[in-house]
């Protein structure tokens, strides 16, 4: 079976990927973009002051929604605008074989 591949790239997206964490749970391959004019991910753990402080009125998304994919064995995050620090969740996945991180300033 083929694995099907679910885009985030705007807030409709995310909306619709926070409820496929229960719908879906078992899905293995997700893409992460910016979340749109407006948005950003809810700062990481020791973010960029400076970028946080530009960004401080912009409406927050939970990144971490994606670790209820438990069987997620594919991300590609790409266009890391909208992420600021570290984020360690994006790393703890037991059945994770690629990761590709791309376009990141």
């Amino acid at each position: 079976v083929p694995m099907a591949d679910f885009s985030v790239n705007s807030v409709l997206n995310y909306r619709a990927m926070a409820t496929m964490t229960t719908a879906l749970p078992n899905l293995m391959q997700l893409s992460i973009g910016g979340p749109g004019l407006f948005h950003k991910y809810i700062d990481g753990e020791d973010p960029d002051e400076e970028l946080a402080a530009e960004t401080a009125t912009y409406t927050p998304l939970d990144i971490d929604v994606i670790s209820n994919f438990r069987k997620l064995r594919r991300l590609n995050i790409h266009g890391g605008y909208g992420l600021n620090g570290r984020y360690p969740t994006l790393f703890n996945f037991p059945l994770l074989e690629k990761l590709r991180i791309s376009l990141c300033c």
